[in-house]
């Protein structure tokens, strides 16, 4: 039997691959969040602020037209920054597919005629990285399209057969300005090649190396909030001006938390689901709130009387309230706030202070708190049978404090284990300590309890005030403190052993944000606190109080005086109190006289 390795067949095709339409609302969302690592919530605060700026076209749109003087304004910088040959021979358009698209603006792109860099502009940090996103993506449509040639070999000896597939780049096009997945397209361009050498078939090969490799298939990914803001989108559910606020609210209710890109459910998340599923099963599908946000399209282009539609949605036959009046008498609470996950035998139930494990055991009923920070992908049989056997345990005793007699406790709570001196009495809670972070509870000793314990402890008296200087463990770690002024501890500084000298030389250093201090402007005029700049990500701003104003990118921060910064922050403050609605918005004058006004409400259309 011939076990020579022989190529038995090459393959090649040559194949073009066209560019990606500009961006669309939900599309940014989902590029800034692969490759910048941005939020939803995230991308659109950034956006809105290009677009105040004018450097960007109005960022919630779920069009990918472009305008005609956009794509001339393209070709011309792609023609002088790239060459002829990188252009496309002919205009290219895009058309929007989705059916509920609104198209009321064109397609997300740099704003004005000179199609500027950021460089160019003088950007900085997240504003920088966006808007080279939104420029590349933009000027990749008017690019000619990829040339790439793709390879497969099968190789063989004997009955045994192995293929093997690369591809290698003939002319880059568009991928000289966009890579998908990428911020530097010309460092990365390599990786989109793959390469084979030259093979003909019959031609005889040497095995240097062979491995075999083990592949099982696996679950769905989770949702990352790219992901969810495409599935969104393909579902007809939110539209470009709700992606964003969807994602947060989410998250802000605890029904899911984000742990490296991806967002996981939580206990809560399911108990709500399940309660809605059984009594208002309509509700929760996604056709019903695509039909819902058809609805409201039609509204907001006069077709429907939005009176009749809420009349109706709320107090019909059918309507909601109707439904909740309904279901109220059918909804057992207790049942409602239950989970039971399969293969896990105690329940989880959603208490007030958070999910816990619930056991009707032979004996008696059995509950435990589960840690903080829990989800329920986390949760298995053997750790809620060890949680539930801890609490059985009750508190693990480390001995008697030798100066008050009372027994030492360690237990392990809702925010993770602690020691405890004395029992509870009459609901007032005795003295209690977290343990530093990376201690074992195992490691805790009598020892280490009454040290922690003893914290915040003295360490010696401040020789400019006569103040004490303690030295504490707190919800960020150890840290010293003076007079209220705290500063945390470095890698190598002991909580326990940590002398005056030390301290005083953390409590001297400057804080995180005094570090980028640049010089004091002067007092306010209306309440005498001190205006400072700063040297912040997107350029220097003024501060006063809790009020930051930047000072853009034509003023010098050696100019700026009370009056000018004064200014500066009222617009700031103007700004920020105008975005909540018609509430009153105060200001104050160069003179330091306050004023207010009352915003008027938007006129219902």
């Amino acid at each position: 039997m011939d076990e020579t390795f022989r190529v038995r067949s090459v393959a090649k095709k040559l194949f073009k691959t066209n560019p990606a339409p500009p961006f669309t609302t939900a599309t940014l969302q989902q590029e800034a969040n692969r490759k910048l690592n941005l939020g939803s919530r995230d991308t659109m605060r950034v956006a809105q602020g290009l677009y105040e700026r004018g450097l960007i076209t109005y960022m919630r749109t779920d069009s990918v037209n472009l305008s005609g003087d956009a794509v001339s304004q393209i070709r011309s910088a792609v023609e002088a920054r790239y060459g002829r040959e990188y252009l496309s021979p002919r205009p290219r358009r895009y058309r929007t597919r989705s059916s509920t698209a609104q198209e009321a603006h064109e397609a997300i792109r740099p704003a004005g005629a000179k199609m500027n860099t950021a460089a160019e502009l003088d950007l900085f940090g997240k504003e920088r990285a966006l808007y080279e996103l939104v420029w590349r993506r933009a000027v990749a449509t008017q690019m000619a399209a990829s040339r790439q040639r793709r390879v497969t070999a099968v190789i063989g000896a004997a009955e045994a057969r192995f293929r093997a597939r690369g591809k290698t780049i003939e002319f880059p096009g568009f991928l000289r300005a966009y890579v998908e997945g990428s911020d530097d397209p010309d460092a990365l361009l390599e990786d989109q090649e793959i390469l084979l050498p030259d093979l003909v078939e019959g031609q005889e090969l040497d095995l240097r190396k062979l491995e075999s490799f083990e592949r099982r298939t696996r679950p769905p990914a989770r949702y990352t909030e790219a992901a969810l803001v495409k599935a969104l989108e393909q579902k007809g559910i939110g539209r470009p001006s709700t992606y964003a606020a969807i994602i947060t609210t989410i998250q802000n209710r605890g029904y899911a938390e984000l742990k490296k890109k991806n967002l996981h459910p939580t206990f809560i998340a399911f108990a709500v689901t399940l309660l809605m599923e059984n009594y208002f099963p309509d509700l929760v599908d996604t056709g019903f709130t695509a039909r819902m946000e058809e609805s409201l399209d039609h509204i907001a282009r006069g077709e429907i009387d939005w009176r009749e539609y809420l009349k109706g949605f709320y107090k019909g036959e059918e309507g909601f309230e109707a439904r909740l009046t309904t279901q109220q008498e059918n909804i057992d609470p207790r049942a409602a706030s239950t989970v039971q996950f399969s293969g896990v035998t105690p329940r989880v139930r959603i208490g007030r202070y958070g999910p816990y494990l619930e056991d009707d055991g032979a004996a008696s009923r059995r509950t435990a708190p589960l840690p903080e920070g829990m989800l329920p992908a986390d949760l298995t049989a053997e750790e809620a049978d060890e949680i539930l056997r801890r609490r059985d345990q009750g508190p693990a005793e480390l001995g008697k404090d030798p100066e008050t007699g009372d027994t030492i406790y360690l237990m392990d709570g809702r925010f993770g284990p602690y020691v405890q001196r004395g029992e509870s009495q009459q609901g007032k809670k005795p003295p209690r300590q977290g343990l530093p972070k990376g201690t074992a509870p195992e490691a805790v000793t009598l020892d280490l309890a009454l040290r922690l314990l003893g914290l915040p402890r003295l360490v010696g008296e401040h020789p400019d005030t006569g103040k004490p200087v303690r030295a504490g463990l707190g919800r960020y770690g150890p840290y010293v403190v003076h007079n209220r002024d705290f500063r945390s501890l470095a890698a190598g500084d002991n909580l326990f052993t940590i002398g005056l000298e030390r301290a005083l030389e953390l409590l001297s250093a400057p804080k995180r944000g005094a570090r980028n201090r640049i010089r004091e402007v002067g007092k306010h005029p209306d309440d005498g606190a001190p205006i400072e700049i700063f040297k912040g990500r997107y350029g220097p701003y003024v501060k006063h109080g809790k009020v930051n104003a930047s000072i853009g990118k034509d003023a010098k921060p050696e100019d700026v005086d009370v009056p000018l910064a004064v200014e500066l922050l009222n617009r700031r403050l103007q700004r920020d109190q105008a975005k909540r609605g018609g509430r009153k918005i105060r200001r104050t004058t160069r003179s330091g006289r306050r004023t207010s006004r009352r915003r008027s409400p938007r006129k219902a259309r």
